[in-house]
């Protein structure tokens, strides 16, 4: 094989040797599981979430099992200051971040006439200003490696909808929205950015319905593949929308949510 050829194999192209991933909320669940999948690929890992001893445990994990280098950091998304902190501990560790993962989020449930405004601000500082915040912050250390891929945790409710979940459902629509934009400003810059729209996953955000045999089975009867997803099934979405391989894609939206959107 040329030198050419070798350089476009497609399993090369999935490779991330060398490469640095930021994932907030990096710790537990879905942002655990893809942070799992880049270091698998051969990235280091810079875990960004607000719980210490959390954090402790994933990079011990991820370090252990995969070889890699990892470090944590304590991050609070909604804070300007904590972001650019994260972020400068990640450049000062590694020299560069080519991957950042938006994974930190949350969702509080319940009619619109019982949730308080708090409720609703809360779910769109996180979820909105926090991604916000981490691509502001890490787009310059990007464009000045000419090279990047931040991937975004919407969810299936940015193209659906759903009772009782008016808070998330306006964050995640905002995430579509953020990511298409932030695509077009960049696009010169090497630079991609594209979203993941999970659909129902077994993690800590869905323990009430999880918990809920009744709502479970009314949630199962929903999904064409007719069962919930397991954590790893986000991983390869995440390994191609961070790698090479996905170089001719952006501004774009990839639902993993056993068919649910395409009813």
């Amino acid at each position: 094989m040329n030198q050419s050829s070798a350089e476009h194999s497609i399993l090369a192209l999935f490779r991330l040797h060398g490469q640095t991933a930021l994932v907030t909320g990096g710790n537990r669940g879905l942002g655990l599981a893809v942070a799992q999948g880049l270091a698998e690929a051969g990235a280091n890992i810079v875990i960004a979430s607000r719980d210490e001893a959390t954090n402790q445990q994933a990079e011990e994990t991820l370090r252990s099992r995969y070889g890699i280098e990892c470090i944590s950091t304590v991050c609070d998304v909604t804070d300007e200051q904590s972001v650019s902190n994260a972020v400068a501990r990640a450049v000062d560790r590694f020299g560069k971040i080519d991957i950042l993962v938006n994974s930190a989020g949350i969702n509080i449930r319940g009619a619109i006439e019982t949730l308080s405004l708090d409720d609703f601000t809360k779910v769109q500082q996180v979820n909105v200003t926090g991604t916000w915040l981490a691509c502001r912050a890490v787009v310059p250390v990007m464009k000045e490696h000419g090279y990047g891929r931040i991937i975004n945790m919407g969810s299936m409710l940015a193209l659906t909808a759903m009772p009782d979940r008016t808070p998330y459902a306006t964050s995640k629509g905002a995430i579509l929205q953020l990511t298409r934009a932030l695509a077009l400003e960049v696009a010169k810059e090497g630079i991609t950015v594209n979203a993941i729209l999970p659909g129902p996953f077994a993690t800590e955000i869905n323990l009430p319905l999880l918990d809920d045999p009744e709502k479970y089975q009314a949630f199962v009867a929903k999904i064409p593949l007719g069962r919930w997803g397991e954590l790893h099934e986000i991983s390869g979405m995440a390994l191609y929308l961070a790698s090479r391989a996905s170089s001719y894609v952006t501004g774009a939206c990839f639902s993993v949510d056993g068919g649910w959107v395409a009813q």
